[in-house]
């Protein structure tokens, strides 16, 4: 029997709160390129350990560190002066059985990877310098793999997760998803670094948006105010899709048009003029900064999918939270909060916190229940969590 325990939550639904704030940091930031060079690392880490002794060994990857460099842009092009310096730091096995993993030049490939699929912009030859300095696991931590066939927590720590997003938390997170994939591919001159913060004042939305632009794609300041306007259209399209309530757009607030002084890059993020990026310092693991729910510090990119609970727990708790959110129709909101022991099976926490917000007028005791069976299941099965990590099927930022 697990330590189940669920509950209703005697709270105003963040709905119907009167203010609500939502931020979303794009695949271009710092702090997420940060978190997509560490889980890249990983995962290419765990397909090595795999490859050479069938299951994957201990590291973490999740110190990666962006410090920024210098660039001059310009309309029709622009040049990087000083380079991002980008260090990748952690811990990961390079020996077992007598077998030998090139860990740091595995890393390094690929986050050069990482870049060339996610920034077509910047030129690695010149414009980022990808360093590794790995140390090696310790014998404690490494033995902690191999002593049940389900893994167990490397650490007493929480994960926590919320179902479904509201209405700002959709808007948010799929404005940034969408200037970043669709709106890019008719608009090259979008660059990767894009934040969208939301703010929800009873039934009025504005969005700040930061995004940048990309020299070589813009010819002038007018072209660059006409893909400003083409932004908030867009934007406002969007929207319209996940709301009926009031939207106000607002793109780059910080430009000084008759200064001439614009979200203008060489390469699309900021990271090539003054803003460093760490992991873990951005999104949560559901793809959103929310401080209006519940949420846990910890970082969840680059850290071993196998035992680490930091990692685990968090996505596994917003899973169970989708999961009650979908499968109950009657469940207004879902809170899931998972606690490990050091040293036990990850399918055993030391608590599974549930707790519901209901709709009007819903059965309650059915809920309770149906919601204990579904979180029982995702345990039994919490090493679906780690598949999905490993064969990269779930997003960590």
């Amino acid at each position: 029997m697990r330590n189940i325990k669920v509950e209703q939550l005697m709270q105003t639904p963040v709905e119907d709160q009167k203010v609500e704030i939502v931020e979303r940091k794009g695949v271009g930031h710092p702090d997420s390129i940060a978190d997509g060079l560490a889980e890249a690392v990983s995962r290419a880490l765990c397909r090595e350990y795999i490859k050479k002794c069938g299951t994957v060994l201990h590291h973490n990857t999740d110190e990666t560190q962006i410090v920024a460099g210098k660039s001059h842009p310009e309309y029709g092009g622009g040049e990087v002066i000083k380079p991002i310096y980008t260090l990748l730091v952690g811990r990961a096995t390079t020996e077992f059985d007598g077998e030998e993993f090139a860990a740091d030049a595995i890393a390094i490939e690929a986050a050069r990877q990482y870049i060339r699929e996610n920034f077509a912009n910047i030129n690695l030859e010149r414009d980022m310098i990808i360093d590794c300095r790995f140390g090696t696991g310790s014998s404690d931590l490494r033995d902690v793999f191999s002593r049940n066939k389900m893994p167990v927590a490397n650490d007493t720590s929480f994960g926590i997760g919320h179902a479904p997003f509201s209405e700002l938390e959709s808007i948010a997170y799929n404005t940034e998803r969408m200037l970043n994939t669709d709106l890019k591919k008719k608009i090259p001159g979008i660059g990767e670094d894009i934040k969208v913060m939301g703010l929800r004042e009873q039934d009025d939305i504005s969005l700040t948006i930061g995004c940048a632009t990309i020299g070589r794609y813009v010819d002038d300041l007018d072209h660059y105010i006409n893909i400003k306007e083409e932004v908030e259209d867009y934007v406002a399209g969007l929207a319209a899709e996940h709301t009926e309530r009031n939207v106000n757009i607002y793109v780059n607030t910080a430009d000084q048009i008759e200064k001439e002084s614009v979200f203008l890059t060489v390469t699309g993020t900021s990271a090539e003029m003054g803003d460093d990026g760490s992991v873990g310092r951005g999104n949560r693991c559901n793809g959103l900064i929310t401080p209006g729910r519940p949420m846990s510090m910890e970082a969840t990119s680059g850290k071993n999918p196998i035992n680490h609970i930091g990692k685990i727990y968090n996505l596994l708790a917003t899973q169970v939270a989708q999961d009650i959110s979908k499968t109950i129709p009657e469940v207004d909101e879902a809170y899931v909060r998972l606690l490990s022991q050091i040293g036990k099976p990850i399918d055993q926490p030391f608590i599974a916190s549930v707790q519901i917000i209901p709709e009007e007028g819903a059965r309650l005791d059915s809920i309770l229940s149906e919601a204990e069976g579904i979180t029982d299941d995702w345990l039994a099965s919490a090493d679906r969590v780690i598949e999905m990590l490993i064969n990269g099927k779930i997003n960590t930022f």
